[in-house]
């Protein structure tokens, strides 16, 4: 019974999600709802087969406009998410350090403005909360502010994209297989 309201949960995130894109112009979530077959089967979500559970969200280059749902944070099995290569606008919302397990994040290739929220801060200091991320990509973007020194003592980051931003720091790697893209 307690599977279900976690699966509830994570349809729950997505329809938020999909309830604040604006524009959807190949309809390429037009699948998206409660009548149809689970959120498994949905275009662009990848389930982890063991609990159900939504482990990757990729919705990149499909000419999606909108805002990120803080919804988006309850997809507590979350391990990819790539919404690159759309029209994605506004602040990211702080509720997307709540996914621990996320590995990688590619935001690149759209609107998004202001910081990264401290809330990600710039890249905040607590994004070191993420934990097990591997990669960082919001390379494209309108993101401002100061990269945190920290960003270089997270053990689990192999890439690190930040180009075509206003954002100011450095970053120093104190390991050789990082890569680094500013």
């Amino acid at each position: 019974m307690s599977n279900k309201k976690n699966i509830t949960t994570d349809e729950f995130a997505l329809l938020a999600f999909k309830s604040s894109i604006t524009l959807d112009p190949f309809h390429m979530l037009s699948n998206w709802s409660i009548s149809s077959s689970t959120s498994c089967n949905w275009l662009g979500v990848t389930c982890d087969e063991r609990h159900g559970r939504v482990r990757a969200l990729n919705l990149g280059n499909m000419d999606l406009k909108g805002t990120i749902s803080p919804q988006l944070g309850n997809l507590s099995f979350l391990v990819d998410l790539h919404l690159n290569g759309n029209s994605f606008h506004g602040e990211l919302p702080h509720e997307l350090l709540q996914l621990k397990r996320l590995k990688l994040l590619n935001l690149s290739y759209n609107s998004f403005v202001g910081e990264i929220p401290s809330r990600i801060g710039t890249i905040p200091h607590v994004i070191s909360q993420l934990g097990r991320l591997r990669i960082l990509d919001v390379r494209n973007n309108k993101l401002s502010g100061t990269i945190p020194s920290t960003i270089s003592d997270m053990s689990s980051l192999e890439e690190i994209h930040l180009s075509n931003n206003t954002l100011s720091g450095m970053i120093y790697s104190h390991r050789y297989n990082t890569k680094i893209i500013c």
